[in-house]
């Protein structure tokens, strides 16, 4: 399974608020040590705000924090909200592809829903503080930024 841009892109973020100590560092920062768009980061630092997950604050001594709902949420139930629920094949067809002729006894969808049900269980007892700790919380410190 491969992760949406966005879904790796809130983890990271998160991780590197987990270890950000006192420091405060802006959406552009973030960017920038993540080596991503800023338009892409805010959008993702938008809907960690929305969620809860993070403050962000503007002007002199803002910048983002990770809030205490933020360094315990579940990393499956983060990727399974940024990623969705669909399944992982497109068996009832859409706008330009038709139906799967073998949809209506093909075991295959079921077995990839499980697997990806499975995929999202095994992260859901994994916090964001847990991902951040050591020895990645140095490494997430020591990230050069981009220039």
């Amino acid at each position: 399974m491969r992760l949406l841009r966005s879904t790796d892109l809130a983890l990271r973020v998160l991780m590197r608020l987990a270890v950000a100590g006192d420091s405060r560092p802006t959406t552009r920062d973030v960017a920038a040590a993540m080596d991503v768009p800023y338009t892409h980061a805010a959008k993702v630092v938008a809907e960690l705000q929305h969620r809860g997950l993070l403050t962000a604050r503007r002007g002199r001594g803002g910048g983002l924090s990770l809030t205490e709902e933020g360094r315990g949420a579940s990393v499956g139930a983060l990727v399974r909200s940024f990623e969705g629920e669909d399944d992982v094949v497109e068996c009832e067809g859409g706008s330009s592809v038709a139906p799967c002729p073998l949809r209506s006894d093909c075991r295959l969808r079921g077995a990839l829903r499980r697997a990806q049900e499975a995929f999202f269980a095994s992260l859901d007892p994994i916090t964001v503080a847990d991902i951040a700790a050591d020895p990645t919380g140095p490494l997430l410190l020591g990230i050069p930024r981009a220039r």
